[in-house]
């Protein structure tokens, strides 16, 4: 999958907008709060990996590590609160990538206030 693509599908979401909070590193929040950490793109424009929110906590997001044991880790600092680094191209199916890109958005915008919850259609920052 293309790093290009990946975010491309992150922005498709209400609301979803890019940020750089640190050089050469993209993410993509709702509101002002990050649902994928994107990184960088690979020199052959594939993206390498995305940190995902995968659950409320690193034990509710055991599932995606047990299934892609070599493609799926817990993320560095941020892991305990349910986040993991996927790598892009593995064995992951780029299919269920984006669902779990779905669910990451899902997950933070219902733990937004609903006064900062994006309009469907809605896109840039919200707040």
């Amino acid at each position: 999958m293309l790093h290009a693509d990946l975010v491309g599908h992150c922005l498709a979401k209400p609301g979803a907008w890019l940020d750089e909070p640190w050089e050469g590193d993209l993410v993509a929040k709702v509101a002002d709060k990050i649902f994928a950490f994107l990184g960088s793109p690979a020199p052959d424009g594939t993206a390498g990996g995305v940190g995902l929110k995968c659950g409320r906590d690193a034990e509710a997001a055991r599932e995606w590590r047990e299934r892609y044991p070599d493609e799926v880790s817990v993320s560095a600092y941020i892991g305990r609160y349910g986040w993991n680094t996927f790598t892009v191209g593995g064995s992951v199916p780029d299919e269920e990538l984006l669902e779990a890109v779905d669910d990451s958005y899902a997950d933070v915008v219902s733990r937004l206030p609903r006064s900062r919850r994006p309009l469907p259609g809605s896109g840039g920052p919200a707040g």
